[in-house]
């Protein structure tokens, strides 16, 4: 698949998943401002990584795109409130996000709090409540979805990102912390895709599935460090490890760029190799592909 053909369909996703994530909402004057806010952070941009896992994994398994949607809304929901929460001033206290001013430089901080907060809870409504798929797979994906974003998954990864600011974490320790930060979200993405496929969660499927989606989000972490450093992939100069302005720890801080561009590709191709023998998984081939040579 041509990077544009691949972008293509990335696109076309997202545009599905943004169409049913306008269906949760119904207009009521009393909360618009708390639907305003939700909205103006859900619909801001993006690339829809997530959702687009969710639906592709699912047509990996040939299961149906409508069987997967409630589960790229969900993701997307929760992903978002995620950060919301992430630039409050009590966290990174971010001024922008995509381009654009934070929720909370928008809406203040109580609603943007609120917003997160309703985001949050709106994400295990819209995965629980799936009617294209059996009770019992509803029920596993929600319960799945709660340990990656719980205490020993998304929020334990940040409360390790925050405790880490002022000290040098172990290889070890900063492998855990994105392996639930940022890796968890995009483990819950391909096994809910693969869940709403009716695929086990006990089978040799799934756990390829979760091989792949380990692989690919440490890889992004990785890059992601890179990237915040230098701004862009083709300028990879000086070597850096602590994040000057807020001390965090970060890949840098134990390999070279070259190093750390290095481990990225290598994971990557273990991710290919994890589920390259499924007929039609070049698509998501390509895109563990396309997300280890982004730019931004």
């Amino acid at each position: 698949m041509t990077k544009e053909s691949l972008e293509l369909l990335m696109h076309r996703d997202a545009t599905l998943t943004e169409a049913r994530l306008k269906e949760y909402y119904e207009e009521d004057e009393d909360i618009k401002v708390l639907l305003d806010a939700e909205r103006y952070s859900l619909f801001a941009g993006g690339k829809r990584v997530r959702p687009v896992l969710v639906i592709e994994f699912c047509k990996l398994f040939g299961g149906r795109e409508e069987a997967a949607l409630p589960f790229a809304c969900g993701l997307e929901m929760l992903h978002t409130a995620s950060l919301i929460h992430d630039d409050l001033p009590c966290m990174d206290n971010d001024d922008l996000r995509r381009g654009k001013p934070t929720n909370h430089k928008v809406f203040g901080e109580t609603m943007a709090l609120l917003a997160g907060d309703s985001l949050l809870i709106g994400a295990f409504e819209a995965v629980a409540s799936n009617r294209a798929v059996t009770p019992e797979i509803a029920a596993n994906a929600t319960a799945y979805l709660a340990s990656c974003a719980g205490r020993y998954g998304m929020v334990g990864g940040q409360v390790m990102d925050l405790e880490g600011e002022h000290k040098k974490l172990t290889l070890d320790q900063l492998l855990k912390l994105h392996s639930m930060k940022t890796g968890a979200l995009i483990n819950s993405a391909c096994v809910l895709g693969a869940l709403a496929a009716g695929i086990s969660p006990d089978s040799n499927a799934m756990r390829d599935v979760v091989t792949y989606a380990e692989k690919i989000g440490l890889a992004f972490q990785i890059l992601d460090d890179l990237l915040d450093k230098i701004g862009n992939a083709e300028e990879l100069g000086k070597n850096v490890g602590m994040d000057e302005e807020r001390e965090k720890n970060t890949f840098l801080s134990f390999f070279s760029q070259e190093e750390a561009a290095e481990y990225a590709k290598r994971l990557t191709k273990e991710a290919t190799e994890a589920i390259g023998r499924y007929p039609g998984s070049e698509t998501l081939c390509d895109l563990a592909l396309w997300l280890s040579k982004r730019t931004k």
